[in-house]
């Protein structure tokens, strides 16, 4: 047998321990926490999710769009499966309110008519979180869903619903039935639907229907948008800091939404002789920021800087606006998703900046087989005029 010289087998000990040290020490691909990247569209091998300008042409499966079908192209929902991407969620009644949780790929998900809050996420069964007893009559139910300002530390979630008594605004808190936060605003056989936000200040914000009062009081909590702490409490800052109103004007509100970068607050509106998207402001609301005369049906909404998207629920499409900096606008909307979700309702931003819709085709449209659906999707860029 060969043997190797001591100075030799002492060097050969000593890599060995060096090589087992660093082994140990060393940190490889594969080992340890990972922060996954959203990809962003055209970046990368897989893309990111399409944005609302690419919308398919023709019918389901006619990529083309002339009419017959094309190998390889979408297909249409089988029952509750949805082979589209961007749908996250199936099967679900109409859409009443939508809050992206922070993670971004998750969503709470209120049912106008059921009151039901469903946890979303795709590839995974909707998880029931809670149950809101509500009154869906006169355009009312579960309307309004927003994360605490602090849910990171909180866990709470705000909703705004229609109660046999009032409507209201509620806390819900994980494990514990809702309680109530703003109770009596006046109820009606019409304007009962509502909206919920949160503003700079950390405060909720509330615009809520004028319950079939076509000139509430200036006190009255009808027809207004409220602004309000996290306890219930009128906003230090409101024009009477003894009480919640912050605007006046509302008839039967369908979203608020504020832009995050100038702060400016938006909130939709579906007036007597036409739809309108006003810019809030501390008093009477102002002449409309713009004019739908043919009513299309303006819902929930999202503001970034340089657009403004509002969903229709009547005209099944995205209006998208692009304000100048002092908050007007000039030329058309530019309008997207035209019939290819259909009826469109709750919507709402992410925090990775993809833009969530829910809609509401069992409740007045021709709804398909995975309707009643939630989805996730790239939302039109700011700035200067997108594709027509």
């Amino acid at each position: 047998m060969r043997h190797r010289p001591p100075r030799l087998r002492l060097a050969l000990v000593a890599l060995v321990g060096l090589l087992g040290l660093l082994a140990g020490c060393a940190t490889f691909p594969d080992q340890g926490p990972r922060d996954w990247q959203e990809k962003t569209e055209g970046q990368g091998e897989l893309g990111g999710p399409p944005s609302v300008q690419e919308e398919p042409g023709g019918e389901p499966g006619d990529e083309d769009g002339d009419g017959t079908p094309d190998p390889g192209a979408p297909q249409p929902p089988a029952g509750c499966v949805d082979p589209d991407p961007q749908v996250v969620a199936t099967c679900l009644d109409p859409v009443g309110a939508v809050a992206v949780l922070p993670n971004g790929v998750s969503a709470l998900v209120g049912e106008r008519a059921t009151g039901r809050v469903l946890r979303v996420e795709r590839g995974k069964d909707p998880v029931l979180i809670t149950t809101v007893p509500v009154d869906a009559t006169g355009g009312g139910g579960l309307t309004g869903l927003v994360l605490s300002p602090t849910y990171q530390e909180d866990r709470l979630v705000y909703a705004y619903a229609t109660t046999p008594e009032d409507n209201r605004v509620l806390r819900l808190a994980p494990d514990e039935p809702p309680k109530p936060l703003l109770t009596g605003i006046p109820k009606g056989p019409s304007g009962n639907g509502g909206a919920l936000g949160t503003d700079a200040g950390n405060t909720l914000l509330v615009a809520t229907g004028d319950a079939a009062d076509p000139a509430p009081a200036p006190t009255a909590l009808n027809g207004k948008v409220l602004r309000i702490d996290t306890l219930g409490r009128p906003a230090a800052a409101n024009p009477d800091p003894r009480s919640p109103v912050l605007s006046t004007g509302l008839s039967r509100p369908g979203g608020i939404c504020q832009d995050p970068v100038s702060q400016s607050v938006w909130v939709t509106d579906r007036a007597a002789t036409r739809d309108v998207l006003y810019r809030v402001a501390p008093g009477p609301l102002g002449p409309a920021a713009w004019t739908w005369p043919d009513r299309p049906g303006v819902a929930g909404c999202m503001a970034q800087p340089g657009v403004v998207a509002v969903a229709l629920t009547g005209g099944a499409a995205l209006s998208v606006l692009r304000p100048a900096e002092d908050g007007s606008f000039s030329g058309a909307p530019e309008t997207l998703l035209a019939d290819v979700y259909g009826r469109l309702g709750a919507t709402t931003l992410g925090p990775d900046g993809l833009l969530w819709l829910g809609t509401v085709n069992k409740s007045g449209g021709a709804p398909v087989a995975s309707d009643d659906r939630a989805i996730r999707i790239q939302p039109p860029s700011g700035g200067g005029a997108s594709r027509a």
